[in-house]
């Protein structure tokens, strides 16, 4: 759906006088507040959503849709957390579906990639009583080592807090650590919902919202740049996201550091939660569209591909998303362990870049940070690459 001009958005009967106010200060740049946003949630159609959505991202990137070449490392899924909507930890006591990667094991899937063309590992799992502030450093550090270019984005807020908690250091200090040993970047996760209430119910024994913010907020102080993300489609309402998403807005007026926001859907197999139902691909698509309306300081909305398929993921790009994650490699059980439909997450460079083109978009290999790194619009394979 790729309306030819807006003024067909704003030309449709069924339009309210409210809603076309709040397209119309979109359009104009201005920012929508906390109550227009959950307005788009609650009468807002898809079609109207869509095309408003798509429209901002139009104005920001075109057709450009990016992508990187990545693999996932994730030591553990031991975890001393408890959240309800997890089906990828286990506790300390379960043996059956845990694992421990040693730093030889982790180090290997490393080396692994020698000669290969990746720009990033993302390095986040569970919250392991026994691997601790100084362990991960030295992580980092022994892979910079082996792989000086890479960029290095790990450890959740979630698993941060524990660490600096553990090691009796605070989160300045614990942070300048990690950065010092090669740590780029932080992933987004263990974000959920901020609404206190809501959180007290699906992850009450992990680190606060607040405490998810300070840690993004320090590290932006820092020159560490993070994503930002939002689990939807579970017992929270239109008006928690917004208010998710307003704190975030808030943050990244204060610090300019968040690079992306990934709304993430809740998947139910195997976990606490799995009496609630999932949200269906329409709610999918309409959850891009505000959030890329509502999130004006934003540059990037990412779909995730390996949580929502690539079909959806294909339909995304017209509901304002401007990015589609990286190759994964096959390197993360995090959603095929919650019933994901790619149970085997894993698209070579040429997957990735006719995903996008036979979506109508114009495919851009990027880094972390969203410098170009190759532009595949007119790029014709060779051959397979790596």
């Amino acid at each position: 759906m790729k309306p030819s001009t807006i003024e067909q958005i704003l030309s449709d009967i069924h339009i309210s006088p409210e809603l076309k106010s709040i397209a119309e200060k979109a359009i104009r740049k201005e920012r929508i507040t906390p109550a227009e946003g959950t307005r788009l949630y609650e009468e807002g159609s898809l079609g109207f959503l869509g095309g408003l959505a798509n429209y901002i991202r139009q104005q920001r990137h075109d057709d450009k849709t990016f992508f990187n070449r990545n693999f996932h490392v994730e030591p553990t899924n031991i975890c001393v957390f408890d959240c309800k909507f997890c089906s990828y930890s286990r506790l300390l006591k379960q043996k059956e579906g845990s694992w421990e990667l040693n730093e030889t094991q982790i180090l290997d899937i490393v080396r692994s990639y020698d000669g290969k063309p990746v720009t990033e590992v993302h390095i986040v799992g569970g919250v392991h009583p026994k691997m601790g502030l100084q362990y991960f450093a030295e992580l980092v550090s022994k892979i910079k080592a082996i792989r000086p270019g890479i960029h290095v984005k790990a450890f959740t807020a979630v698993e941060l807090e524990y660490m600096f908690r553990k090691a009796k250091v605070g989160v300045q200090e614990g942070l300048e650590l990690l950065k010092a040993h090669g740590l780029d970047s932080l992933p987004g996760g263990g974000a959920e919902i901020f609404d206190e209430q809501v959180r007290e119910q699906i992850c009450a024994d992990k680190c606060t919202s607040q405490e998810w913010l300070d840690i993004h907020e320090t590290a932006h102080k820092l020159g560490i740049p993070s994503n930002a993300t939002m689990l939807y489609g579970h017992i929270e309402t239109y008006a928690h996201r917004i208010d998710h998403m307003n704190r975030l807005r808030e943050l990244q007026d204060r610090t300019g550091g968040f690079n992306t926001f990934i709304p993430l859907k809740f998947r139910n197999k195997d976990n606490q939660m799995e009496n609630i139902p999932e949200v269906s691909v329409v709610e999918d698509l309409k959850n891009y569209a505000v959030s890329r309306i509502f999130m004006d300081n934003f540059a990037h909305v990412k779909a995730y591909w390996p949580m929502i398929g690539q079909t959806t993921t294909q339909l995304a790009l017209s509901f304002g998303v401007d990015d589609i994650d990286g190759t994964i490699d096959d390197t993360t059980k995090i959603y095929s362990m919650a019933g994901a439909e790619d149970q085997n997450p894993k698209l070579s460079t040429k997957q990735l870049v006719d995903l996008i083109k036979h979506a109508g978009r114009r495919p851009v290999e990027r880094d972390t940070l969203y410098n170009v790194v190759t532009d595949y619009s007119d790029y014709v394979f060779a051959e397979e690459p790596a």
